[in-house]
C-alpha cells in the first residue's frame, strides 16, 4: 500500500493507536486522533506525555487508524519528528498545532483559547515519516 492510499483513508478515519518503545524496549500504546499532515501520518500529544518522552530516546514507532466497526485499517511505521515548544518557532508551531489538530478530525470554536492550552501543557505536533504502510480498506 502507497502512503496517499492510506492518506485518502486517514482523512476520513481518525481513531488510532501509536505505539512507542519504552526505555526497557517494551512497547507503549497511546489511544489518539490521527490524521494525514506534511506527508505523514500525525497526531498532536502533551510535551510532558510518556510518548514524547519514549519518541524522543527512539523515533521509531506505528500508527494504526481504523474505522469504527474495525472492518479497515491502514498502519504507517516510521520514524517521529516532534515539533514541540524547544525546538519550533513559537508561531510557526502555534500554526501547526492548529493545522494538525484539524488534519486530525479536531475543531474548535476559539482557537486563541486552543492556542492557549496548547503553549499551556506543551503541546507538540508529531509526524511519523512513512516507511512502510500496509492495512486492509473495504
Amino acid at each position: 500500500m502507497e502512503f496517499e492510499e492510506a492518506a485518502r483513508f486517514m482523512q476520513t478515519f481518525h481513531r488510532g493507536v501509536v505505539t512507542t518503545t519504552r526505555r526497557s524496549g517494551s512497547g507503549q500504546m497511546s489511544i489518539l486522533a490521527s490524521g494525514p499532515y506534511r506527508g505523514g501520518a500525525a497526531f498532536v500529544a502533551r510535551g510532558n506525555s510518556a510518548k514524547i518522552a519514549n519518541l524522543k530516546r527512539n523515533p521509531r514507532c506505528t500508527v494504526l487508524t481504523l474505522n469504527p466497526n474495525w472492518s479497515s485499517y491502514v498502519v504507517v511505521e516510521g520514524d517521529a519528528e516532534i515539533h514541540g515548544w524547544d525546538n519550533t518557532d513559537h508561531e510557526e508551531l502555534r500554526i501547526m498545532l492548529r493545522e494538525a489538530f484539524q488534519a486530525c478530525g479536531g475543531d474548535h470554536p476559539d482557537y486563541d483559547e486552543y492556542d492557549r492550552v496548547m503553549r499551556e501543557e506543551r503541546r507538540a505536533v508529531v509526524v511519523v515519516r512513512p516507511e512502510h504502510v500496509y492495512g486492509m480498506i473495504r
